[in-house]
């Protein structure tokens, strides 16, 4: 392969003379743990909550690692109802270990616990990873690390997100890592040699094994290096043929790198689920943005707040405006920022608010928010210091008021907690399958994190995440053929149903409920039926209705009450 050519090396940012080798680290060591604390300061307002679909993760890592294969529960037909192989593979490791899906962690579940502790090991890196392009573009890297980390962890959508049990904070880290590295071979004149290909393809293979979304992040390398050509051509340092051939090879080997795990666990996806997308694209129809995406990132500065939005854009257009060794840097973290963007605009809206796929968004932003201050402040004269420091503070506080409200919120009513739905989708099913005593009960149920780790009647899941047939009646959008399938094929043992989902379906408008299904109860818009054929007594739908009245419905509103707990050291069915 011809040799890759790369732009002159750049001086780097003056530094202060040198400190010994351990006062530095120390100074890495606290830069890094400071926001780690304040992200663990902030996720215990969040309690033990888990969110339900994180419990879909949960299920297929218990399946995996005691040799069930990849399903939903023992005995299920392989469907690829996760959409996160890199976390999972983590928590498959972690059962492995002992150390998840086993029993307590000093008497707290490690249901919670584990996964907990590894979205906090996930932001600690992350953080890591932000020292170390700071390091590349500012005299003072443990300061800004320090600011830019205590920023992010104060997001409640960043927080919230990464310790709910899904992949979020792994994701954070891969993408922060790739930003890492795009800033320190920029600012350093490494950018086009074989070694940061290799790294950047690796990072955005994980980011896209960690999340299918990730994989824009393929893009960052070519970006960043085309730029640096146009940088080093228009100074006169090379020509177009030699930088051209310069960013081809750089991104050849990148995308080399990128497909070789990429493209195995796509052709394993392929030889075990049939399927070139995994089941949960298909079920929630992502398809082509239309126009409206273009607005999708003004939701989340108006989620900020615009008043810091602008004082920060305002800083970075600064800052990049004014000549600095440090500008490539600065430049080469804004592309990554911009990928992550346009990964949040393209995406489906997600209905568990706190908006789920802007993880990355955070910290990138932070980060080159805080970067730019540095710079331009660092160029002002005191007076000039102050007013912007008057500014920046004022800013902050608009901003700090409307995210506290936010995490009060989310405090008070998280999304969907896993332990709710164990129990009225999970354990109280069960209890009616005792009660009727039908072989080889069934469910349908729109929410199956919590109900396949708690409960022991198989599950038809009518969101269609780890059903094939019925992703693809949503794929069609066609709720009458789903209907058919449920009341015709189906013929599910029990139903429970609620809110939206009953609207969405039209299952309990339907004929065939009322007249092959009765109703069991009902709990905050939640309904349970049972299916009147597997009532062989006259007395059975009495003692199912007893059991809901006694058993089901007061444990249903205990876990409504105490939505942040855990339920039990441990989740079997």
């Amino acid at each position: 392969m011809a040799p890759l050519s790369a732009p002159p090396a750049r001086p780097a940012p003056a530094r202060p003379a040198t400190e010994p080798v351990p006062v530095r680290r120390g100074r890495a060591l606290l830069a890094v743990a400071v926001p780690t604390a304040v992200t663990a300061a902030h996720a215990a307002l969040y309690g033990r909550w888990i969110v339900d679909d994180a419990g879909i993760t949960f299920a297929y890592a218990r399946s995996m690692a005691t040799g069930a294969g990849p399903v939903l529960q023992p005995g299920a037909s392989p469907v690829e109802g996760y959409s996160n192989p890199a976390w999972l593979a983590l928590l498959v490791l972690g059962r492995w270990l002992g150390l998840f899906d086993h029993g307590t962690w000093f008497g707290m579940p490690d249901y919670v616990v584990f996964p907990k502790a590894l979205a906090l090991l996930c932001c600690a890196g992350m953080f890591g990873c932000m020292y170390l392009a700071a390091k590349a573009v500012s005299a003072r890297p443990a300061l800004l690390t320090a600011v830019a980390g205590s920023l992010t962890a104060a997001v409640p959508a960043f927080v919230i997100w990464c310790v709910s049990g899904l992949e979020n904070s792994l994701l954070a880290l891969a993408v922060l890592g790739l930003a890492a590295v795009l800033v320190r071979a920029s600012a350093e004149g490494r950018l086009m040699r074989p070694s940061i290909a290799l790294g950047c393809g690796l990072l955005a293979a994980l980011a896209a094994l960690t999340r299918p979304d990730g994989i824009v992040y393929l893009a960052a390398l070519p970006i960043v290096a085309l730029l640096a050509a146009l940088r080093t051509v228009a100074r006169g340092g090379g020509t177009w043929r030699g930088a051209v051939r310069g960013v081809v090879a750089a991104t050849g080997v990148s995308v080399v790198a990128f497909g070789v795990p990429f493209g195995g666990y796509l052709v394993w996806r392929v030889l075990t689920f049939g399927e070139l997308l995994p089941n949960t694209a298909l079920a929630k129809r992502q398809g082509l943005p239309g126009l409206d995406a273009l607005a999708r990132p003004a939701e989340l500065v108006g989620y900020l707040g615009w008043y810091l939005v602008l004082v920060a854009v305002l800083l970075v257009a600064v800052a990049l405006a004014l000549p600095s060794p440090s500008r490539p840097g600065l430049l080469a973290l804004c592309v990554p920022l911009g990928l992550a963007l346009l990964a949040f605009a393209v995406l489906n809206a997600d209905w568990m608010g706190q908006y789920r796929f802007s993880t990355p968004v955070w910290p990138l932003a932070a980060l080159v928010a805080t970067v730019a201050a540095g710079q331009v402040i660092g160029r002002l004269s005191w007076s000039g210091r102050s007013a912007v420091g008057v500014v920046l503070a004022a800013a902050a506080l608009v901003s700090g008021v409307g995210l506290a409200g936010q995490a009060r919120a989310f405090r008070a009513e998280p999304t969907t907690p896993l332990c709710l739905v164990a129990q009225n989708a999970g354990r109280n099913i069960a209890g009616y399958a005792a009660i009727v005593g039908a072989p080889s009960p069934t469910v349908l149920v729109p929410d199956i994190g919590g109900s396949s780790l708690a409960g022991n009647v198989r599950i038809v899941d009518l969101a269609g995440l780890a059903d094939a047939r019925i992703a693809g009646f949503w794929r069609r959008g066609d709720p009458a053929g789903l209907r058919d399938y449920v009341f015709g094929v189906v013929r599910p043992t029990f139903i429970k149903s609620h809110g939206g989902w009953s609207a969405m379906t039209g299952l309990t408008a339907d004929a065939r409920l009322a007249a092959h299904y009765a109703e069991i109860g009902s709990t905050v818009g939640t309904t349970d039926w049972v299916r009147t054929d597997v009532l062989t007594r006259p007395d059975l739908l009495d003692q199912l209705r007893g059991y809901f009245s006694r058993v089901a419905a007061p444990a249903d509103a205990e876990a409504r009450r105490a939505p942040r707990a855990s339920c039990g050291p441990v989740l079997r069915g």
